[in-house]
């Protein structure tokens, strides 16, 4: 379906399960929830085989350790990843 890209990224329920990517292309963790209304992505990264596919199922939940990505940090979404404009974790 191709790739959505804006000045203001929306995210959605339905980017649960996605994989979050920094701009080099390097894999940072899984979406495992997105608050619509705050416009926020949660992030595990260290998601682990079972829990990837949960969150790939859309019944995951964003857990304690989760990172907090706001939309305005998101420069694309495509079917299967969110990409941030930035590199992540260093």
């Amino acid at each position: 379906m191709g790739v959505k890209e804006s000045p203001m990224t929306v995210l959605s329920t339905a980017d649960e399960g996605k994989v979050l990517m920094d701009i080099t292309g390097s894999e940072f963790g899984v979406v495992t929830k997105v608050d619509p209304e705050e416009q926020v992505a949660y992030v595990d990264p260290e998601p682990g085989l079972a829990n990837a596919i949960i969150q790939g199922l859309g019944y995951g939940d964003a857990g304690e350790d989760d990172i907090r990505v706001p939309a305005k940090s998101v420069a694309t979404v495509t079917d299967t990843e969110l990409r941030v404009d930035g590199t992540l974790g260093e």
